[in-house]
């Protein structure tokens, strides 16, 4: 009889451990699911529209499971909506908090103070200090390349501005500002915001369209920087290579024209080409794979509506002359930051995009081969947070940082 009872009691607290839920300082999997074969797609709820995909597995693909152990680790709880992370050479992170301040924060969480010396910024609506990046040459030079809302005559433009981080890391010296899309707009939204190095050493930036019906249309104009990805040198001139757009006035700092808010720029791991996330309106968000010289719709041809449920334009999704993205959601996730993982942490992640949603609250994980989407995981959904950048630390795990403060550390168990 003792041994019965022993038993059973050995049993019940089996099933008590196996039932206990993560908390939010400690979240991810127990390496126990399903290694990712066919099975429904992550998303189950119904479409804006009715609108057809473009080709197969252009939205909605295939729902993929994580078969590796991983979590995911609230490391601080204690920035001030974080908009951009960079990882330093050294380990730590630079981020950049939306209302104008960056701060270097450890891989253990410790938070260190404002850095001074950096040009003030629009922080109403969408606007404020935004993506940024450190030097390719940052051990020697220790430059770093920041995005934000500034205030010009006639409205607000999305500007670039570089400077030197100090040696004790509590300042920006010679801050200066390289680069303005413009014209200006009376408007506070839809900067875009994001910035990365090319492999020839100039600086790709994503540009928004400023979101109103009078600037939207110059997401096509060859002769604006809205909506727009420019490549420029680390002095904010036009870079040599960029390609020709027809029409006179092209602007020589233009490399792909078309989008609407292009909150996510990443080079691929192995190919080095540019991949881009970007906002739709009601429906249609968009990954891109972006080539020099080509238009890539926006508003002319998307898979959203407007808010108030009106078809866009013509209501049409395709278009000679204008590229289809590799994938888009509909309804929104809201894509913010993207990035490839690199490394074997986690196997079955290698060359995997990693994409921060906001109003989906999680990330993203995008299977692609041969440039197509074969597989959605939605990591880290239960926490509630609204993700807003991602990067991958020299540790090889990946760092997130929410709207609500919060800096992530998501890596193998």
């Amino acid at each position: 009889m003792k041994k019965i009872v022993l038993f059973c009691i050995c049993l019940i607290s089996f099933w008590t451990a196996c039932s206990k839920k993560s908390d939010n300082n400690n979240s991810g999997n127990n390496g126990n699911t399903d290694p990712g074969g066919d099975s429904a797609p992550v998303e189950t709820n119904r479409p804006n529209t009715n609108y057809a995909p473009a080709f197969p597995g252009q939205t909605r693909v295939k729902g993929v499971k994580t078969a590796s152990s991983y979590r995911g680790n609230v490391i601080t709880s204690a920035l001030n909506a974080p908009w951009g992370i960079a990882s330093l050479p050294d380990g730590r992170l630079l981020i950049a908090e939306k209302a104008g301040t960056m701060r270097i924060v450890s891989t253990s969480g410790t938070v260190g103070n404002a850095i001074t010396g950096i040009p003030s910024v629009n922080s109403a609506g969408q606007g404020g200090l935004l993506g940024l990046c450190i030097d390719p040459q940052f051990g020697s030079n220790r430059m770093i390349y920041w995005v934000f809302a500034e205030n010009v005559n006639g409205g607000t433009v999305t500007a670039v501005a570089k400077g030197r981080l100090a040696d004790n890391g509590s300042s920006i010296e010679g801050a200066t500002v390289i680069y303005r899309a413009n014209p200006p707009a009376n408007s506070t939204l839809h900067y875009g915001g994001r910035i990365v190095f090319d492999q020839t050493g100039n600086l790709l930036v994503s540009t928004g369209e400023r979101s109103s019906l009078s600037t939207r249309p110059l997401a096509q104009s060859v002769t604006t920087a809205l909506g727009k990805i420019v490549r420029i040198t680390t002095n904010g001139q036009p870079a040599p290579g960029n390609p020709s757009f027809s029409g006179s006035g092209a602007l020589p700092e233009l490399y792909s024209t078309g989008h609407r808010n292009p909150q996510g720029i990443v080079l691929h791991p192995t190919t080095g080409e540019l991949w881009l996330s970007e906002h739709g309106p009601r429906g249609g968000d968009e990954i891109n794979r972006v080539r020099p010289g080509l238009n890539y719709g926006w508003p002319t041809i998307t898979y959203g509506i407007e808010y108030s449920g009106q078809t866009i334009g013509n209501g049409i999704q395709q278009q000679n002359g204008m590229e289809q993205p590799v994938y888009y959601w509909d309804p929104v996730i809201s894509p913010s930051g993207i990035t490839f993982y690199k490394g074997n942490r986690v196997p079955e992640w290698e060359n995997n995009l990693f994409v921060c949603a906001l109003s989906g609250q999680h990330i993203a994980r995008l299977v692609i081969e041969n440039n197509r989407v074969t597989g959605e995981e939605r990591l880290l959904s239960q926490e509630n947070q609204r993700f807003r950048d991602i990067t991958q630390g020299t540790d090889g795990a990946l760092y997130a940082v929410t709207d609500q403060g919060r800096l992530y550390k998501i890596d193998r168990q």
